[in-house]
């Protein structure tokens, strides 16, 4: 093999992990941004928004600076490089140091990897960084043309996902889910049910809607649960044959959220409270999300 080959191979093999990595997060930034806060890295989701959006845009450049000629060796390679051993740093006291074992975001959804798993990928291409930096030689030096396209990836990330984050959610508290680990409710339409695992009604729900839950149209559906009786939520699920994420809650947020009686399901879309419904749940949805 060539050494032509080889560094058009490695270009286009970090190329296109940054790109998909930088397009796997603008999917669900907030994610990105639920994982900060719980961390303690930032105070609340406002204030780490617009960092986020920087860090992809910064991130998409990266890959595809490495497509083209300009300060490929003196620039673009040593900045990938740092970029992923500052992530490698960041990955090794959230895994070691704050134990987390959840999905780490570096592939937002698509691509759930544990902060360990995630450290083995970044050495990976570390070492391809290396070996570009050592066999590339540098080509051009026209410096408008990668500062052009840091520019435009960036101004890009707030066009496509502009900082909208929002306010007065009245379910920004609930991030964690048993299942999926973090949750932005925030984002797209979800379905977040209000479940006691002793009601009759909640049970009966529960069955409908993980048979409804077959059809493709059908949205994320999260659950929150009171459970204080002899019916636990493994019993429910066993009980409704149904396995949709769920949280425990308290007693006051549980009567806080539902109407009359329980059941109740509220249509979250974009962090807003699209529809609420107290009954008629499987029509209510079908006719919501056209599923026939």
């Amino acid at each position: 093999m060539s050494k032509a080959v080889i560094v058009w191979s490695l270009r286009i093999f970090l190329a296109a992990v940054f790109t998909f990595s930088a397009y796997s997060k603008l999917i669900v930034p907030g994610l990105i941004e639920i994982i900060l806060v719980d961390q303690g890295f930032a105070a609340s989701r406002e204030a780490v928004a617009i960092y986020v959006r920087l860090l992809i845009g910064l991130e998409l450049a990266l890959g595809l600076l490495l497509l083209q000629p300009n300060y490929i060796k003196k620039i673009v390679v040593p900045a990938s490089f740092y970029f992923l051993l500052g992530f490698t740093i960041y990955l090794v006291y959230t895994g070691f140091f704050l134990g987390e074992k959840d999905n780490c975001g570096c592939f937002g959804e698509i691509l759930k990897l544990s902060p360990v798993e995630s450290i083995i990928k970044n050495f990976i291409l570390m070492i391809a960084a290396v070996v570009l930096e050592r066999l590339i030689k540098e080509e051009k030096k026209v410096i408008w043309i990668p500062a052009a396209i840091l520019v435009l990836s960036i101004a890009a990330m707030f066009l496509v996902s502009p900082v909208n984050v929002a306010k007065d959610f009245q379910f920004s508290h609930y991030t964690t889910f048993e299942g999926p680990g973090r949750v932005d409710l925030s984002s797209g339409n979800k379905l977040l049910a209000v479940f006691n695992t002793e009601c009759n009604h909640c049970q009966a729900s529960a069955k409908s809607l993980a048979e409804l839950k077959r059809h493709s149209n059908f949205p994320e559906m999260y659950v929150l649960f009171f459970s204080e009786g002899v019916v636990s939520v493994d019993s429910f699920k066993t009980l409704t044959k149904s396995n949709f994420p769920y949280k425990i809650i308290r007693m006051r947020d549980f009567f806080s959220l539902i109407g009359q009686s329980p059941p109740r399901i509220y249509w979250l879309q974009n962090g807003k409270i699209k529809e609420k419904w107290d009954d008629n749940f499987e029509g209510n949805i079908k006719k919501a999300f056209s599923i026939r």
